[in-house]
């Protein structure tokens, strides 16, 4: 709490500005902050348009503002460490961790905990996702990979953005798609009514997504997925698209019931494999991440259900 003395030279003036003078606020902070009950003048509350007089006493609680992109270090329990050199790490990445902080979302992050746990990642990028050359969702798990140098950031994101990086996804999805194996070539915006979800939208951006089924059971049929491009929630709006969305995505129309029967509570998707050339040494690397314990249940009951 801050407590000074109104001077002669703002007496007459309504709190909002005398607020804004003393403090340097803008007037629409200061009057935030009256009507969230911070302010006082000579200890009794006040409204904005209340006039202060000399020498009367102000006492003014300003609430710190958390940045919500500012990085947190802090260890993130599950984040499992694939390969680590001098350019890049690359991480086995569970559900519910965000890659970097955005602003609504209070939870750990992967850079957060690559701060937390002491790696110094490429400065390259915004503040929040400095060395961040692809994400996942927070409901996504898998393998994942950060630079480390600034080599490392300026030739991968050229690599993601020429396509040439090898992104392999495992999905579990509602149903039997047909043809078998194929291809969705289907652009993809933000969804017309809902903001936090994206949709197939003649006016989204190119979106292409390759599938071939692995497994075939009664409910639900496992498949291999290679990204093509790697538009925010592609391959859930593309299986939704198709009618086959991934088993417990609620969000993009999975069956409820199913997904009770499976025991999933979150979309069946994972990041198996990332492939693409090493930033330092030129050679092609492949890294795969196993699936996490919720997953791996859920597949088997879903092959033992007959």
């Amino acid at each position: 709490m801050r407590v000074v003395l109104v001077p002669d030279g703002l007496a007459g003036e309504r709190v909002d500005a005398a607020m804004a003078r003393m403090f340097g606020l803008s007037r629409t902070r200061a009057a935030e902050l009256i009507a969230d009950g911070q302010v006082a003048l000579d200890g009794a509350t006040v409204a904005k348009s209340d006039r202060v007089g000399a020498g009367a006493m102000l006492e003014v609680t300003i609430p710190s503002v958390v940045d919500p992109l500012e990085v947190v270090p802090e260890i993130v329990e599950g984040i499992g460490i694939i390969h680590d050199d001098d350019d890049i790490v690359v991480i086995d990445k569970p559900v519910g961790v965000a890659v970097h902080p955005s602003p609504g979302w209070k939870g750990p992050t992967v850079v957060g905990h690559l701060a937390g746990a002491g790696f110094r990642i490429a400065t390259s990028g915004a503040s929040e996702r400095q060395g961040i050359v692809q994400r996942l969702d927070v409901g996504t798990s898998g393998v994942m990979v950060i630079c480390k140098s600034e080599t490392a950031y300026s030739r991968l994101k050229n690599a993601f953005r020429r396509r040439e990086i090898d992104k392999i996804y495992h999905a579990l999805v509602q149903g039997h798609p047909d043809p078998h194996t194929g291809t969705v070539d289907a652009p993809i915006a933000r969804h017309p009514r809902s903001d936090w979800k994206f949709a197939v939208r003649a006016d989204g951006r190119p979106s292409v997504t390759h599938y071939e089924t692995l497994e075939a059971h009664r409910f639900a049929s496992l498949l291999e997925i290679h990204l093509e491009t790697g538009r925010t929630h592609q391959i859930r709006v593309h299986m939704s698209a198709l009618k086959h969305p991934c088993v417990g995505d609620l969000t993009y129309g999975a069956d409820p019931t199913l997904a009770r029967r499976a025991g999933v509570e979150r979309q069946w998707l994972h990041a198996v494999r990332l492939g693409f050339e090493h930033p330092g040494s030129g050679e092609y690397v492949s890294y795969s991440s196993p699936y996490p314990d919720d997953l791996a249940q859920a597949l088997e009951v879903i092959r033992d259900a007959h």
